[in-house]
C-alpha cells in the first residue's frame, strides 16, 4: 500500500476473467464447468486487477474489500503475473462451457448397442494431434473450459496423453472420462494425477453376468470390474453406467449392491433404446417404458430399505440419494413457477458442444447415430472454425431451439398439463421414437398419465424430492 491508501492487486490463479455474446461479465473457478455472472462495475474492477494497475485499498474500496473477502483476489507481489488462463479473455462466440469430444471411434469392443454406429461397423475416425491441438487453441478461444472424454475407446488413442496434456496446459480440464476399462491401470492412473487430471471415471458395466454378452467380448466384465476397483483405491471417483434391458433387468440390485460395497459414487442404469444397432443386434430386447419405470421402482424400494452410500440413478426416472434421503425425477425439469417459454429445449445441449471422432457437432452424442444415419449435418470443426459453429448457424439454431417453439410445433406437448414440469422432456428420445427432434418423448408421457410420481412417493415415505 502507498501513502495515498492505494494498492496494487491480482486476481488468484484460479480465477479467469471471460466475455462472451450476451453474457459479457463473468469469471472462471479453476475445476468448476460453469461461468458465474458479473456486474459491470465488478468485471472492470477485477479486470484492472493485473498486478500493474494502481487501485482503492480495501479500506476505501467496496468492491477490493469483498473481493479480497472472498478469496478473488490477493495484494500482487513485485513481479507476480497473471496467468495466460486467467487473463481476461472476450470471446466472440455465444457462451459454452464444456465440449463433449469423442477423440477416436476405433474400439476394441463391438457392443452390440453402440449408438455410435448407424449400422453394424464401428466408425474408426480419429483425431490426429495436428488436428486436436487446432481444435483445442480454438475451444480455449471459444472461452470452453471443461471437457468430457469419449470415443469408442478414448484411451485407445495412440495420444490420449499428450491430448490430456494439451488441454491442462491451456487452462482447461477434463471433467469425466468416458472408458470401458481396458486400458486402465496403476500407471495410467498415475500419468493423469501428475498432469492434475483427476476426473469422473465413468466406466461402462452391463449387470453381473451380461456385461461380456452386451459389450461382445470374453473378459469385458472381468476387466470392469478390475477398472472400478482400481480407480477406486486410487482416489478416482467413479461412475458407472449400465444399460437395462429384457435380459439383464433382473440383475441390478445385485449389480447395485456389489457397486455400492466397491466404492462406486454414482451407478446410473439407462434403458438400451431402439437404436438402429441394437435392434438389429438384439430384436425385442428393450424394454417397455410401463416395465422399465416398474423395474426401477422396485430396485429403489428394495434399494432404499437397505444402508446404502452410492447414489442410484435411472435414466429418465431420478436419482435416489440414499445417504441424503433424497430422490430427484427426471420427468421435473422444472418446478412450479420455474418454467420459461425462452428456456432451451435442453439445458445440457445448449451448455455442451457434441463433437464427433470425424469433427461433426452434435446436441449430443446421444443424437450422433440418427445425424450420420440421415446425412443431417450440423457442421464439422474440422473444415468450420469453432467460433463460427458457435455464433451462428444450423448448430446454434438446433441447440437454442427454445421450449416456446416446442410448445408451439408440438400440438399434444402444447395442451398438456404436464409440459410445464416435464420440458417436452428429452430430445434424444424423441428423435429415435418418432423420428421428429421436435415430437413427443412418449417416456414422460408414460410417466406423467400413469402416475409415477405418485407411485415413487408411495414407495419412499421416508425419502424427500422438491415435488
Amino acid at each position: 500500500m502507498n501513502r495515498f491508501g492505494h494498492m496494487r492487486y491480482i486476481l488468484n490463479p484460479n480465477i479467469a476473467l471471460r466475455s462472451w455474446q450476451l453474457v459479457p461479465y463473468a469469471y472462471y473457478i479453476k475445476g468448476e464447468r460453469n461461468a458465474k455472472g458479473l456486474k459491470k462495475d465488478e468485471f472492470g474492477f477485477l479486470s484492472a486487477c493485473d498486478g500493474k494497475t494502481v487501485l482503492p485499498s480495501g479500506e476505501d474500496s467496496d468492491l477490493a474489500r469483498r473481493f479480497l473477502a472472498n478469496g478473488m483476489i490477493h495484494p500482487a507481489e513485485e513481479g507476480e503475473e497473471l496467468s495466460a488462463w486467467s487473463k481476461p479473455r472476450v470471446c466472440k462466440n455465444r457462451y459454452f462451457p464444456a465440449m463433449n469430444l469423442m477423440i477416436t471411434g476405433k474400439c476394441n469392443y463391438n457392443c452390440i448397442h453402440c449408438f455410435n454406429a448407424a449400422d453394424n461397423a464401428p466408425l474408426m475416425s480419429e483425431w490426429t494431434m495436428d488436428e486436436m491441438n487446432t481444435l483445442l487453441d480454438q475451444a480455449r478461444d471459444c472461452g470452453i473450459n471443461a471437457f468430457t472424454i469419449t470415443g469408442g475407446e478414448p484411451m485407445l488413442h495412440r495420444n490420449f496423453f499428450e491430448i490430456i496434456e494439451g488441454i491442462y496446459s491451456r487452462g482447461m480440464y477434463v471433467e469425466e472420462l468416458n472408458t470401458n476399462g481396458y486400458f486402465i491401470n496403476g500407471k495410467a492412473l498415475e500419468r493423469m494425477r501428475s498432469i492434475g487430471c483427476i476426473p469422473l471415471v465413468k466406466i461402462s458395466f452391463d449387470g453381473i453376468g451380461y456385461h461380456d454378452w452386451m459389450r461382445n467380448h470374453k473378459g469385458a466384465e472381468e476387466t470392469a470390474l478390475r477398472a472400478i476397483a482400481l480407480c477406486v483405491e486410487n482416489g478416482f471417483p467413479v461412475k458407472v453406467q449400465t444399460n437395462m434391458n429384457r435380459r439383464n433387468c433382473d440383475s441390478m440390485h445385485e449389480t447395485a449392491e456389489m457397486l455400492d460395497a466397491m466404492g462406486v459414487n454414482e451407478m446410473r442404469i439407462i434403458r438400451t433404446t431402439e437404436a438402429p444397432r441394437w435392434l438389429r443386434n438384439a430384436g425385442d430386447a428393450c424394454l417397455t417404458f410401463e416395465e422399465y419405470y416398474d423395474k426401477a421402482l422396485l430396485l429403489w424400494k428394495e434399494y432404499a430399505a437397505e444402508d446404502h452410500v452410492m447414489a442410484l440413478t435411472v435414466w429418465q426416472f431420478g436419482t435416489l440419494y440414499p445417504r441424503a434421503g433424497f430422490y430427484t425425477l427426471a420427468a421435473m425439469n422444472s418446478c412450479t413457477g420455474e418454467y420459461r417459454e425462452t428456456a432451451p429445449v435442453c439445458k445440457g445441449n445448449r451448455g455442451m458442444i457434441a463433437v464427433s471422432a470425424n469433427g461433426n457437432v452434435f446436441p449430443c452424442h446421444q443424437m450422433s447415430g440418427y445425424y450420420e444415419q440421415h446425412g443431417d449435418n450440423l457442421g464439422n470443426v474440422k473444415q468450420t472454425p469453432l467460433e463460427e459453429l458457435l455464433s451462428g448457424g444450423m448448430y446454434l439454431d438446433e441447440v437454442c431451439t427454445t421450449l416456446g417453439t416446442l410448445r408451439e410445433k408440438n400440438e399434444k406437448c402444447g395442451k398438456c398439463p404436464h409440459f410445464e414440469h416435464c420440458n417436452g422432456g428429452c430430445r434424444a428420445i424423441a428423435l429415435a421414437l418418432t423420428g421428429d427432434k421436435l415430437g413427443i418423448d412418449p417416456s414422460k408421457c408414460f410417466f406423467w398419465a400413469n402416475g409415477y410420481a405418485e407411485k415413487i412417493a408411495a414407495a419412499l415415505p421416508d425419502y424427500e424430492t422438491n415435488i
